[in-house]
Order: structure tokens, then sequence, then C-alpha cells
């Protein structure tokens, strides 16, 4: 890769503030893990971001698109080929009437927020998940009973030929942890949420609740990317994880918390590779011990 070449194009396209070389990933990642990635590119404007996409493809450069880094597992070897990240820049919120429209880089806790504040209800649960709209779309993430599909009408994303289009929540095949978008390899760039009328008092005790449920049952202290495992059917995989007496296992600065054992955590000097291992061991043991296959939700990036 023309790293010189390549910078100067990008430079045309986002300024010298949009692209970062040799950028240490566990800056970008709430496990605070992960090597260098060689290039971050970081778009502020839609069609920034497929003028950074189209320049790739031409330069047969291999690239991840990440969003706040919450759901992410990176390895400490780093990335090669180009990082673009949706965040600051590509964050905003839009509310008329009952009609919420987010940007993918918008976070969620603000995203709820807003809601509340406009007397919108249904995303209080949301409120304590960390990172963006994106990747919440995509995993159709959930709290508490609640899930991103249920109020969503429509999701805006650039397809594999860099056609950006709207297309309707009914159509993305929404399920637990799951979205059509994953499939399909559709790259998120918002939201459209139709939200029931509702008190802001109410909303803002009911996202207070919730928030203080989590940090009494979760390790939130601690760097992590929430809950490791997605939940088996009939089942749950923290609970799995603490009968086979795994609760508060560790590898080198990786362990399973002590607090909540469906977490993995960092201690503060754990690399990407303590806690992929102890992702594959606490499977390998639930596995031998309970018959259950535990899925990661943790996406993995790099090599490992």
């Amino acid at each position: 890769m023309n790293l010189r070449h390549l910078t100067a194009r990008f430079v045309s396209l986002l300024g010298e503030a949009g692209i970062r070389e040799n950028e240490p990933m566990a800056a970008h990642t709430t496990f605070k893990t992960g090597g260098l990635a060689d290039l971050m590119l970081l778009p502020r404007t839609e069609e920034g971001l497929v003028s950074v996409l189209r320049v790739l493809r031409e330069e047969n450069i291999p690239y991840h698109v990440i969003g706040r880094g919450s759901n992410l597992l990176v390895s400490d070897e780093g990335l090669r080929g180009a990082v673009v990240k949706l965040a600051d820049g590509m964050d905003n919120i839009d509310i008329c009437g009952n009609t919420v429209t987010a940007q993918t880089g918008a976070a969620l806790k603000v995203l709820c927020l807003e809601a509340i504040r406009a007397g919108l209800a249904g995303l209080e649960f949301a409120g304590g998940i960390p990172g963006a709209l994106g990747g919440a779309v995509c995993m159709n993430a959930g709290a508490y009973g609640g899930e991103m599909k249920d109020y969503l009408t429509s999701v805006r994303v650039i397809g594999r030929g860099l056609e950006i289009c709207e297309i309707p929540a009914s159509a993305m095949d929404f399920s637990y942890r799951h979205s059509a978008i994953m499939e399909k390899e559709y790259i998120v760039l918002g939201a459209t949420f139709s939200l029931p009328f509702g008190d802001p008092r109410t909303g803002m005790e009911k996202m207070n609740e919730l928030n203080a449920r989590r940090r009494e049952k979760q390790p939130l202290t601690y760097p992590s990317a929430g809950s490791t495992f997605k939940r088996p059917q009939g089942n749950y995989a923290g609970t799995l994880i603490e009968s086979c007496g795994l609760k508060g296992f560790s590898i080198g600065g990786a362990q399973v918390s002590e607090k909540h054992a469906g977490f993995i955590i960092n201690m503060g000097n754990a690399f990407s590779r303590d806690i992929y291992e102890l992702i594959l061991y606490v499977k390998e043991v639930v596995l031998k011990e309970t018959g259950v296959v535990l899925e990661p939700e943790v996406k993995m990036l790099g090599e490992f």
C-alpha cells in the first residue's frame, strides 16, 4: 500500500483532520485494546463517505467500517489497510412530531435523551447502551425488553454498489441480535423511528431506573464490550458461565467479571489476545459442562 499516495488522495476529500496514520485502535474500542490501524479515515458527510469508499475500492485497499467501537475486539497486530470511522460529524439527530431521524454516528444515550426531552417514549432501554446507532441497528441491540426494531420505520444505507437507499424496517429481517444488514453488507447511514408520545419526566425516571440497575449488576467501571455472548435459547449466558465456576477466572489481564459472569472485562492491562483466549476458554468449558454452544456478540477484527 502506497501510504503517501493514498494520504494525498484522502486529504483532498477529507482534509488533513480527517486522516490519521498508524492510529492506535485501543483509543477507539470500549475494550481499550487493539494494535495500530495503517490508516484511519473520518468522513463527516455521506458524500465524503461514499467518495472514500470509492477510492478504497479503486485502490483495492482492504477496509473496515466502524462506529464507536463498543462491540469490537481488534487484534493486537492491528489492522492492515484502512479503518473508516463513522462517529463525530455523522451524528445529527432530527425530531419532527413523533418522528426521529438520526445519523449512524449518533450515540444511543444522546438519542434516548433527545427523544425523552421531546416528549417521546420507547427508547429508554437504549439510554445505557454504549455505542452508536449504526451498530445498534445492524445488531438489533436491545436491553430490558426493548430492541431497536420496536419503533424503527426505515433504515438509510449504502449498498454494495455504493448506492444510497432507504429501506423499510419490514425488509430488514430483524431478529435477536440480527438484521439483513449483515448478509447484504450494507453500511448504515441512519435510521428513522416513529415513537409514541410520553411524559418527559416519566421517561427520564424510567431511563434512570434502568441505568441504576445496570450499575448495580454490571461491571461498568471496567473496559468491556458489554455482554460478551449472545443469549442462548432458553437460558442466559451469564448463568451458564457462573454455573461452570468461571466467575472471576482470568487469562492475562482479561477476566470473567466477578460482578456479572456474562461480561469479560479488561482489568487494566489486558491484550486483545487475552480477551480472545478467554472467550474461547469460556466457550469450551460451557460446551463441555452444559452442552450449550455460546456465540460471541463481540465482532473480531484482524488476525487472532
